[in-house]
Formats: C-alpha cells, structure tokens, sequence
C-alpha cells in the first residue's frame, strides 16, 4: 500500500487549497425561504442547494473541530424531519478557529458546498458543508440533540447500491435508501450526533490517532477479533472509523480484539482516509482483549521452511533491526529460506545514485545472529537506480536469505537488473540460466515496480526453484466508501500484466520438468480471491497455500476495519500433493498498533 505517513503529508499541505479546488460546481434551484438543515442535505448525496447561498439556517452546535486545516462546527436540527433519507447535521467551514461552543444555538448564513475530501480526482465522495458562513448566537447552554444510536440492528447488511451507469457509476444522484444499504444509511447520518457502544476494535490505533471498531460483532469475525473481508462483495458493513475531537494525548492506544466499553459519541463525518468517521466527542473506555503475538512452530529435520516477509522500507538508519531480528528467530523459528521485501539501499531514501544494499542486508544478518538465531548468507540483485518504484530513492527490492546450515544456494553467473533469467534442461531437469536472475526486467509490466528475484536451492538433494516477488501496490485504487461503485481498481493492470509474466516464468520450468518444486511468493499487493491472485494460480500452475488455511485465519494485513490478504505464498503441484503441506499465517504485525511492520509474515513448511 502507498505510505500513509507521505500521503498525509501532502494531503495537509495542499488541503487549504483542495477545499475550493475540490467542490462541486452544480447548478441549483432559486433559494427558498426559511431553509432547514435537512432541506440543505436533501434525499441524495449532493445537496439541492450546493452552489447556492442559504440565509439563518438554524441548529444546535454538537461539535467543534478546532485543529487542522478543516476547522468548523457541526450543528443540528432539532426539529427533525420525518423522512429517514434526510440528514439533519451539517459541518459548517470556518477555516479558523470556531468562536461557537457545544449547546449554542445558531444560525448561519452562508454557501452550501459539496466538498470533496483528497479532490474530485481521488473518487471521494463528497461532504456537504456552508462556507463561508455568518454566524448568530441565539442562546447558549442548550441541550444537545440526542445521539443517533448505530448498532447491528440499525446498519443495513448490503453495503452499497450499484452506481448510475448513466453518471460513470457514480452514487451521489441516486436517492438515498438508509433502510437498504449501509453507505446510504452512513450518508443519511452525515454530520449528525451519533453514538456507538461497546464496539470492538478491528484495526489498531495508527500514528494518527485514528482506530477502527465494529458495531457489528459477528459480521466476518477473525478469530482473533478483527473482521475478514473475504471476497468484493464482503465490505463489512460494520466498519466504522474513529477519531476524536479532544487532544490525541488521550487517545486510546488499541489493539485489535480490544473493545471501547460504554459509549463513543461525536459528529459523523466523512474524509479522505477511510470515509465515514466518527469524530469523538465522548471517547468510551478501552478494555483489552489480551492478544498475543503468534509463534509458529519450528520445522522438523526433513521439513523445508519458507517465509515471506515484507520489512517495511528498511534502511540501516531504522531503529527496527533488532525487533524484526527477534520476530525472525523467535517468532518465524528461524525459517530456511526468507524472502524479504522493501530491503532499501545502504542511505535508505537519500536519492544519489546509491542502490547497493549490502549494509541493510548484514546489519539484519548481524541482528539475527545476536538474536540467537543462525548467520544466515543471503542472495539479490541491485536494481537500477530509482526504477523500481517504492521511496524515491530508497530503491527497495528482494532479497533471500538463507541458512547454509539448512539449505544451500545454486550459484550460477549471468544474472544482472536487466537481464531476464531463462529455464533450460539439463540432464532431464529443469535449470536457471542465472541463478539470481529476474523475471523479464526489461517488460513494462514492471516499471516503476519491483522485479521478481528467482533462485535455485537445494535442500537435502533436491532442488527448489523460489520466485519472490513484489507486485505493483493499490496506490491510486478507489477507496470502498467511493462515489462510484464498484470502485475502480486502477492498479490491477499493471499487476495482472505481472502475474501473466510470473505465471509464464513457473510454466517454463513444469513444461521442462513437470514434478518441479516451484514456490511463488512475496507482497502480491493483492487478495487470495482477486483476479490477481487467479492469473498466478493459471491453469494449476500455482495455488495460494493460504487457502489451506481456515477462512478465519486468512489473512496477512489490516486496512480500514477490513483483514486482508496481501502476501502470499504459492506452490507447484508437486507441492500441494504432497499431503504435507503446513501453512501459517504469523499475525505479529498486522493487529498491533506498535507493529514494526504493516505487515505479518507468512511460513510454509514441506518436505520436498
């Protein structure tokens, strides 16, 4: 996934500007008199009145956001329509510090403005708002307008209606059904007091002090707590963001299976990282649900383990090398073979010319070592400067690392960043013709991406050809709470064009020997049931080893309330018959908000 620390960055820079830049030109009606909060929001997702000035739109102030390039204050009607579709809460933008408090009663002249969290480009819906406004405190120390409770009962089970083809399969004209469908039951409620109680978390606290909860427990339950999103039409209905509106100093510090007891109250909104969001004004109490870190088991004497881990952007100036070393030995029992994604070169992101990695790699070796785990040697191929995508200039790639204890490597010369890595027969079997080598680097498939690192091992007298891998990340891809619906995944034709090649390169080496040990792994950047994950798999060529594994269990990554599966390991056929395949997910990473890594590493063991 893109760095969300960068894209927060930007986002903040820029978002004085996006504001303006990103509204809505609509064309709207004449203004009407004596216009009320839900005559603003209207029946669908753009308000009837956007581009249009309204005049003492009255409502009590539920909330103030008084921090952030998005200052302003939420207010409600307290006179409530009786049509569910309508919302009665609206944020209104003041750009500076709001001079209204919690309880005022006000009016507001102003314009109404569909504005679009992260610009029209990222897909987002929008948020209906007045800007601009004039402000008249009417009287203060009023009641706020009870919270609408969300709970299982009140969130439908459908997740979106599809979008009008006539409109780019866009949702924002079509009338809301906050009975039937839970982005419209969500739109329904945008701005308005809402309240969650004892919800359970299913994604941890980040560096923003944002986490995400469920106010559905049985929808899709992990087994440890978090929510599986197990196919594209498996949104988890449930999620919700949170964030609060007080200092983030008291922000709950969550792991997933943790669970906010008593109840969280805010406004709902709706923004550029996550969509629909509730900005606390009430946080409830955190109870921990005790998750531990998982330790898989060590391989036996005739086992053959292999590990894929994805470290993160690792350069020698990280603080992490001793952490990923423990989780290597202890958690991972010290796999024979690793493949490691995201190893940056010797200054990291420093973007001159550097793309050796020989520092990163040894400062991790050393740390494994001092870890008490074994001196491992490792094999990669340094890509060309600035090509392959990820930081710039930190040119991340794969690399193997292997315990010659264990496991030895097939040395063979002719491998370089440009040169594509062939299959030939010799004496019956299958060979590398470079050994590293990559997988057609000149293809544009890869550019701006990683290149697959294929290798030769040998353990015990067999040969095992490992292919890893880094496809292209969902950088770009619509969000699930996107206007249009389904979202475009934009990404996913740069990494089916991979897997065509990936799935190519494993069947050069079965049309040449049919019962080879063919392991495919790595950071696929996509789900076990995606399109993606099907053209690796081919016509039996590959199989995704997760899928041995319990549907609850499925999953190596966390984003937006939804379990995933990200990385993946897939193996040959000679594999997958041989009735002892073992495959764990390693969950270290993924459900804690002190992770080292966004990501849990995956082991296979078997016995070649």
């Amino acid at each position: 996934m893109p760095s969300k620390s960068s894209a927060r960055l930007a986002a903040l820079t820029v978002a004085a500007v996006c504001s303006a830049a990103s509204a809505v030109a609509l064309t709207s009606p004449a203004h009407a008199d004596s216009v009320r909060i839900h005559d603003v929001q209207g029946t669908t997702r753009i308000s009837p009145y956007a581009g249009q000035k309204v005049a003492d739109v009255p409502g009590i102030v539920t909330g103030t956001r008084t921090y952030g390039s998005s200052r302003g204050f939420w207010m409600q009607d307290p006179t409530p329509d009786d049509d569910p579709a309508t919302s009665e809460g609206v944020f209104v933008f003041t750009s500076s510090t709001p001079k209204v408090a919690v309880g005022d009663s006000v009016t507001v002249s102003g314009t109404v403005s569909e504005y679009v969290p992260g610009g029209t480009s990222s897909g987002n819906q929008s948020v209906t708002e007045i800007t601009k406004p004039t402000v008249a405190t009417v009287s203060t120390g009023n009641a706020v307008p009870a919270p609408t409770v969300i709970d299982a009962g009140s969130v439908p089970d459908e997740y979106t209606p599809a979008g009008d083809s006539a409109a780019n399969g866009s949702i924002n004209g079509l009338p809301l059904e906050p009975s039937t469908y839970a982005l419209d039951y969500y739109e329904s409620l945008e701005g308005m007091n809402v309240q969650v109680a004892d919800a359970r978390v299913v994604t941890a606290t980040d560096p923003y002090s944002e986490l995400w909860v469920t106010v559905k427990p049985h929808e899709n339950r992990t087994r440890r707590g978090g929510a599986l999103y197990g196919s594209y039409d498996s949104q988890n209905t449930g999620r919700l963001q949170i964030q609060t509106l007080g200092p983030t100093s008291g922000f709950p510090v969550a792991n997933v299976g943790d669970t906010l007891t008593g109840t969280t109250t805010g406004p709902l909104d709706y923004n550029q990282y996550g969509g629909y969001t509730l900005a606390a004004s009430e946080l409830g109490t955190l109870k921990s649900g005790g998750l531990q870190r998982e330790t898989t088991r060590k391989q036996a004497r005739g086992e053959l383990a292999v590990a894929t881990y994805n470290v993160e952007n690792l350069d020698p100036s990280d603080t992490t090398f001793a952490a990923h070393a423990a989780a290597i030995v202890n958690n991972l029992q010290s796999p024979d073979i690793v493949s490691l994604e995201e190893i940056q070169d010797n200054d990291g992101a420093t973007d001159d010319g550097v793309v050796d990695a020989s520092a990163t790699v040894n400062k991790l070796i050393d740390a494994i070592v001092a870890a008490g785990g074994p001196k491992y040697d490792w094999r990669s191929i340094d890509p060309v400067n600035d090509q392959d995508g990820g930081e710039p200039g930190g040119n991340i790639r794969q690399v193997f690392l292997f315990n010659p204890e264990r496991v030895s490597f097939t040395d063979r010369a002719g491998g370089d960043s440009t040169t594509a890595v062939g299959v030939t027969k010799v004496h019956g079997k299958a060979q590398l013709t470079a050994s590293p080598g990559r997988v057609e680097p000149a293809n544009d498939a890869w550019k701006s991406s990683r290149k697959p690192l294929a290798g030769e091992f040998v353990f015990r007298g067999r040969t095992v050809f490992v292919i890893a891998n880094h496809l292209n990340s969902k950088g770009g891809d619509q969000g699930l709470t996107s206007q249009y619906q389904p979202p475009t995944r934009s990404s996913e034709t740069q990494r089916h064009a991979q897997a065509t090649l990936v799935n190519a390169f494993v069947k050069s080496i079965l049309d040449v020997q049919k019962n080879a040990d063919v392991i495919a792994l790595g950071d696929m950047n996509d789900f076990d049931f995606s399109g993606t994950a099907q053209i690796l798999e081919g016509d039996g060529e590959l199989w995704s080893a997760i899928k041995s594994l319990p549907k609850s269990e499925r999953y190596t990554y966390d984003y937006q309330g939804n379990q995933q599966v990200l990385d993946q390991i897939l193996v040959s056929p000679s594999i997958r018959r041989g009735c002892d395949l073992d495959y764990d997910s390693v969950h270290i990473n993924s459900e804690f908000h002190d992770q080292i890594s966004d990501h849990d590493p995956q082991v296979l063991r078997f016995r070649p």
